[in-house]
């Protein structure tokens, strides 16, 4: 496991050294950023093919609702009759998840190296890497240790959370929309307070991200942030003359 960690760390330093003449002491930041954006990139077929599995499960819904009405009272032979319907369009269930599940990877490793002190025998050195005087293995409760919230540290994350504010505040309007609009209407017997529930907290998940930032390295914060806001102009684009069937697309990342 070390080996992997080894690699990714000499990765990222050779990335940062290509940056260092336009970035300077910010270069590590910058290749980090530069990582995600390439991540995300990789992933971004397979986010084409999630929106072309939500507007296929758009046109179905005036099918799924008759089903729903049908088998209104027997909820386990109405989902297998969804499910089957879905089966014969070739709809996966999980599509919408692959393209965050497929991310987790890359952000652990951010996560594990700059929570590390050392990479196999060696001294971690990254962790002495910073963006505009904040160290990148640093924490927000390091940064208010260190000036408080307007010191040099503090105002850096100030930014990174007026930001996932921003893309959180665009991401609740959005998925609010999406589900006025849905022509789903909510299953009735057991489970439906469930779903209601799940229904009304769902376009407040992007703010959860929040908290991702204010507790994980700065270093694994700037992924987040930059994938966050990836996300957010990726689904404005793709899902742009759609109106999806649920409330599948509030996934923070």
């Amino acid at each position: 496991m070390s080996s992997i960690f080894s690699v990714f760390a000499a990765l990222v330093a050779h990335i940062a050294d290509l940056l260092q003449p336009l970035f300077h002491g910010s270069a590590t930041a910058a290749a980090i950023i530069l990582f995600t954006a390439c991540v995300r990139l990789a992933v971004h077929p397979l986010s084409r093919a999630t929106a072309r599995g939500q507007k296929a499960r758009t046109k179905l819904a005036p099918r799924v609702a008759e089903l729903r009405k049908k088998h209104a009272k027997d909820p386990k032979k109405m989902q297998q009759a969804i499910m089957e319907l879905h089966a014969e369009e070739k709809i996966s269930p999980l599509g919408g998840c692959l393209p965050s599940l497929l991310q987790m990877p890359a952000f652990f490793l951010l996560y594990h190296l700059f929570s590390s002190p050392r990479i196999g025998s060696d001294t971690n050195t990254l962790l002495g890497h910073t963006l505009l005087g904040s160290p990148l293995g640093g924490r927000f409760k390091d940064a208010l240790g260190q000036g408080g919230l307007l010191g040099e540290q503090g105002v850096v994350y100030l930014v990174l959370f007026a930001i996932v504010a921003a893309v959180a505040t665009f991401n609740y309007g959005r998925t609010k929309r999406m589900m006025a609009a849905s022509p789903n209407p909510l299953p009735d017997g057991p489970g439906a307070g469930a779903m209601s529930t799940m229904t009304k907290v769902m376009p407040l998940m992007s703010f959860a991200t929040l908290l991702t930032v204010g507790y994980v390295p700065l270093a694994a914060a700037l992924y987040v942030v930059t994938s966050t806001t990836w996300t957010a102009v990726e689904r404005a684009v793709l899902y742009r003359d759609t109106v999806p069937a649920g409330a599948a697309m509030a996934a923070p990342m």
